[in-house]
């Protein structure tokens, strides 16, 4: 074998070791739809972390994608609000989580909706979008399983005045391009 069959072969086996490598460690999302307003729009790419969740769980105020409950061949973004065993209430405009109101400055309006005080149940989360009113989310009668996260939200890529990290709120974003 020559030299060059080997270098053309070693680059072929460099490229598909790093294509694996990248597919099963990030992914490729587009947002559809207004629920997650004002932080994440219609239309904007974000790359997902996938490994995240294998070293941690999912905390609350994390931006998530995962296969919706209702819709499996469905992947949806929301906000991680109640952990497993909180209790979660939405009253008066305000989130509770464990009795205590939950401080949004991330949120687009405050929630015009009641709902009752639950427990959330082992290895299941509540999740809400940013845009409480326009947001198909927990509030409508699910929790979300934790088999069902694919990643946490890291970086919008599309379109480019949007690029940066998702805020967890703003302070990752100011430090990755000074956006927004």
């Amino acid at each position: 074998m020559t030299k060059y069959a080997r270098d053309i072969i070693i680059t072929v086996i460099a490229a598909v070791i790093i294509f694996v490598g990248l597919q099963l460690t990030i992914g490729s999302f587009k947002v559809y739809g207004t629920s997650m307003m004002p932080n994440i729009k219609n239309g904007e790419y974000i790359m997902v972390s996938k490994v995240t969740y294998y070293f941690q769980n999912p905390k609350r105020g994390d931006v998530i994608v995962f296969r919706s409950p209702r819709s499996p061949d469905t992947d949806l973004i929301k906000r991680v609000i109640g952990l497993p065993g909180d209790t979660i209430e939405v009253k008066n405009g305000l989130v509770y989580v464990n009795k205590k109101p939950l401080s949004e400055n991330y949120v687009l309006e405050a929630p015009s909706y009641k709902y009752p005080l639950v427990e959330v149940p082992e290895d299941n989360y509540f999740v809400l979008g940013d845009n409480r009113n326009n947001s198909a989310d927990s509030h409508t009668g699910w929790f979300l399983p934790r088999e069902n996260i694919i990643g946490k939200a890291w970086i919008s890529y599309w379109p480019p005045e949007d690029w940066g990290a998702i805020p967890h709120y703003q302070l990752l974003a100011i430090s990755w391009l000074a956006i927004k």
